[in-house]
């Protein structure tokens, strides 16, 4: 079912699912068809995922998509500064779903190095971000908290983060409420995506949704809202109970 969510300068498309599994079928098809056009075009595609308990569905059933997986490259749209193996891992929870299926042929390009903190590790992720085209996908996620990637209310480097002219590429950032320190792709360059995607679950998190895009007083303070309110990239909103 289509719907459609708005503030008063933008319609948000909202696709409604009845299960996880019927989103996430939908929605990994809907992105290996941006994949594919972009193969015909480019010859090469770029995605950005997520992390975190909801998009493991989407990752599996995305991961068997008949495409020609070596001309793809993937990334994260934010990761927790954990080494690979760690079970919060963002990396370590894509490769698992990847692993044995068509897509573990792409080339993941990672946003962790090894070093002591996200802080010092900027500079090297920010030149592997840069050398990508546009993504061709995103697909965010949302905390019940208003968070998306790691724009978190609380975080040391909100601002940056959701500049929407910066030049920036990733950005580090730490909050209480995040747990580990963590990078993340910038605002500016999530939204150059050709085309962008929110996943989300449950009433709770339509609720948060509708708030942010309405910006009541707690809806105006949620970090999603940055995205949903800009216009430079198109965003859909699939979503199930």
């Amino acid at each position: 079912m289509n719907a459609s969510l708005a503030t008063p300068s933008r319609c948000i498309e909202l696709r409604e699912f009845l299960s996880p599994d019927a989103l996430a079928t939908a929605l990994a098809r809907t992105v290996a068809a941006k994949l594919q056009s972009a193969l015909h075009l480019r010859e090469q595609a770029v995605l950005a995922v997520s992390g975190g308990k909801t998009p493991k569905a989407l990752l599996r059933e995305l991961a068997r998509q008949p495409l020609e997986w070596t001309q793809v490259t993937i990334t994260l749209v934010d990761e927790r500064w954990v080494p690979l193996a760690h079970p919060r891992s963002n990396e370590g929870a894509l490769r698992a779903a990847l692993h044995g299926q068509p897509a573990a042929a792409a080339r993941i390009v990672s946003l962790y190095n090894g070093a002591a903190t996200p802080e010092e590790a900027v500079p090297e992720i920010e030149a592997r971000i840069s050398a990508l085209p546009p993504f061709d996908a995103v697909v965010l996620g949302m905390g019940t908290d208003g968070h998306t990637a790691s724009f978190f209310a609380d975080g040391d480097r909100l601002e940056a983060a959701l500049d929407p002219h910066a030049c920036a590429t990733v950005v580090s950032m730490r909050a209480a409420s995040a747990g580990e320190p963590r990078i993340s792709l910038s605002l500016s360059r999530l939204i150059d995506a050709r085309a962008l995607y929110l996943h989300i679950e449950g009433e709770s998190k339509l609720d948060v949704l509708e708030r942010a895009l309405c910006g009541d007083d707690v809806g105006v303070q949620y970090p999603i809202r940055a995205v949903l309110t800009q216009t430079r990239s198109p965003l859909i909103a699939y979503w199930c109970p």
